[in-house]
């Protein structure tokens, strides 16, 4: 299954669970209904009269009221556990007890842990997703967020305990196939689910208890809160089984991308391996871990069968390496070792081609082997001042004032204009953040001219968990004089364009929430005025003959079947690109593939492609939520 086609699949998972929620408050209602019948009926039983007798003297309205209660119960229990997590995956990993852990760390386990994860993210083409340790023992891990742009990962202390640097980069190859193939927003959801159906037999509870102190009818609302407690546990119980057949199936996915990923099978094979020999396993002890059982890497207890929420580790090993020996192997703290080794691959670029464009909408959202050694390559030859920059959440900032500020023109005639414009922002900078950010963005600014696009964005995506870790005021700061800076010249260039798509799509949403997308237009006909509007933005940017580029745009307008005008594009209009892709970004998930290969196709028409066009690239992958992993023109 690829990354589109699991995405459509999360999508009409979403409605299932929908389905399935409704079935079951209904069901909720009948027998609620029928309880309460039960305890109005009891007087007159008691009299004589039958259980039909006494239901029959009941107003009609009571079943409204009863219903709409139920409902109205069920829902507020919904809302108000949705309301707990909707700071998403810092929410979740706050209530496990965890900890960010900091870009600037230099204990040696939790280093060993970021690079992991910023070489996979960068890999993915996705935001580098904070980092929490949990304090516990046991191996385990989760992700968890509403999107791949509030995504958080946790790691068990135990995990970077016991594990070595290719078992933990298999574990955490696992989790990123749970944020692409967007399971973590199905998990949230199922959480919020089980409460609401949960929350009858909470009720039930307390009206047990306040029936024991009753003198009078204290035996009817014992009975009532019995019953409460039998309904609201009974549809948790069927809610359970659900909840683990889908975490069960998720799994065996996630665990088989991690071997595509890493083309490393020995690396989760071994982590699994470790789970069964450790006497704690990948056992939980914190109280909030199961509702989020379904989250983790390993199971938090030792459940068998349809309440299971992980497949037997022996079936997971076996899935993975057909002859083990089954044998797990005895582990005790320290046992790590020091590993430090990459994952063999070939270095990843791509050149005009069918293949080669094939070959980049396989690798959206299904990051293999070959990318992973291509961003550790570009994070390897990253300028080490710049480097440390992304890292420390001062520095970042300056870096990414950097970044926008920093002219990709090298034409000697623009040069005097380009430093006016330059010192105009470094004024904003400094009246807005101050000279010391000032200071350090004049003292960045000759590396990054040295730098080309790919590797700018790198070190944006490096920068990411940093700039994350700013308070609400500060990313409001920094987030208006990013604007003021790509607006300050009047010009929005195509690099200031991709900067600022990322920032919308990886940094906003930490602070704002995820941007809710409904993928419901099911045909390139009904979008072809957007589509034509982008291609030929891309025609006009990748070709300057604009007998080349038409031709290039009927390329890629062929791939869609769509036919319509092309329009030579002077200058870049980015009002133009935003809303073109402002309406694309709602194409149902299985047909963004053909609409990506079209931009390629129109890209490398001339079979001259530049860094810079493969930016724009990322950019626009960005925006239709599709991850495109950092290319360099080949």
């Amino acid at each position: 299954m690829n990354f589109f086609q699991a995405q459509d699949q999360a999508r009409r998972k979403t409605w299932q669970l929908g389905i399935l929620f409704g079935a079951a408050v209904v069901t909720l209602v009948f027998f609620t209904n029928l309880l309460v019948a039960l305890f109005f009926a009891w007087p007159d039983m008691q009299q004589g009269a039958s259980f039909a007798q006494g239901v029959a003297r009941i107003p009609t309205d009571t079943w409204f009221f009863i219903s709409v209660g139920v409902i109205g119960l069920i829902g507020t229990a919904c809302v108000y556990k949705f309301m707990t997590i909707r700071g998403g995956g810092r929410a979740v990993a706050e209530a496990l007890g965890g900890h960010l852990i900091h870009q600037s760390t230099q204990v040696p386990q939790q280093r060993r842990l970021l690079n992991i994860v910023e070489e996979m993210a960068i890999a993915a083409g996705i935001a580098v997703p904070p980092v929490y340790l949990i304090p516990e023992s046991s191996i385990n891990a989760f992700a968890a967020g509403f999107s791949p742009d509030d995504a958080v990962m946790g790691i068990n202390q135990g995990t970077l305990d016991l594990l070595n640097r290719e078992e933990l980069q298999g574990v955490v190859a696992h989790e990123f196939s749970h944020i692409l193939n967007g399971d973590m927003r199905i998990n949230l959801r199922l959480m919020a689910i089980l409460h609401g159906i949960l929350f009858l037999g909470m009720i039930g509870y307390g009206l047990m208890r306040a029936g024991g102190f009753s003198r009078r009818n204290g035996l009817p609302i014992v009975v009532m809160g019995l019953g409460l407690i039998a309904i609201g546990y009974g549809g948790t119980f069927f809610g359970n089984i659900i909840k683990s057949a889908v975490s069960r199936q998720r799994e065996f996915l996630a665990d088989a991308s991690a071997v595509q990923f890493t083309r490393n099978p020995s690396g989760i094979a071994d982590a699994l391996k470790k789970i069964g020999g450790h006497v704690e396993g990948s056992q939980m002890r914190n109280e909030e871990a199961a509702q989020m059982s379904h989250m983790f890497f390993g199971s938090i207890k030792s459940l068998r069968g349809m309440f299971a929420t992980h497949p037997p580790l022996d079936e997971r090993i076996r899935a993975i390496e057909p002859n083990w020996n089954g044998q797990f192997p005895a582990v005790h703290a320290g046992a790590s070792g020091q590993s430090h080794g990459y994952a063999a691959a070939g270095a990843m670029g791509f050149s005009a081609g069918g293949t080669q464009r094939e070959t980049l909408v396989e690798r959206v959202g299904q990051p293999d082997a070959a990318a992973l050694a291509a961003a550790q390559q570009l994070i390897q030859e990253t300028d080490t001042t710049l480097n440390h920059a992304a890292h420390d959440p001062f520095e970042a900032q300056a870096l990414v004032y950097g970044l926008l500020i920093e002219s990709e023109s090298a034409e000697l005639h623009l040069r005097a204009a380009q430093q006016s414009s330059q010192a105009h922002q470094l004024q904003l900078i400094s009246a807005t953040a101050g000279p010391a950010i000032t200071d350090l963005v004049t003292a960045y600014l000759p590396r990054l001219a040295r730098t080309g696009a790919v590797d700018k964005l790198a070190l944006f995506e490096m920068a990411v968990p940093a700039l994350k870790s700013m308070s609400r005021s500060q990313y409001q700061q920094f987030n208006q004089l990013a604007t003021r800076l790509i607006t300050s010249d009047g010009v929005v260039d195509v690099f200031e364009w991709v900067l600022h798509r990322l920032l919308v799509k990886e940094v906003r949403p930490h602070f704002e929430g995820p941007v809710k997308q409904h993928g419901r237009i099911g045909s390139f006909s009904k979008i072809a005025s957007e589509a034509g509007t982008l291609l030929s933005i891309l025609a006009s940017i990748g070709h300057q003959d604009t007998t080349l580029a038409a031709e290039a745009f009927a390329a890629g307008c062929a791939e869609l079947d769509i036919k319509t005008n092309f329009e030579h594009q002077h200058v870049f209009n980015y009002e133009e690109m935003n809303d073109a892709l402002g309406r694309l970004r709602q194409l149902k998930p299985l047909l963004k593939p053909a609409l990506l290969k079209a931009c390629a196709t129109t890209i490398e028409y001339d079979q001259i492609s530049s860094d810079a066009e493969y930016a724009l690239l990322q950019g626009i992958g960005a925006t239709l939520d599709c991850p495109v992993p950092l290319l360099r023109a080949t």
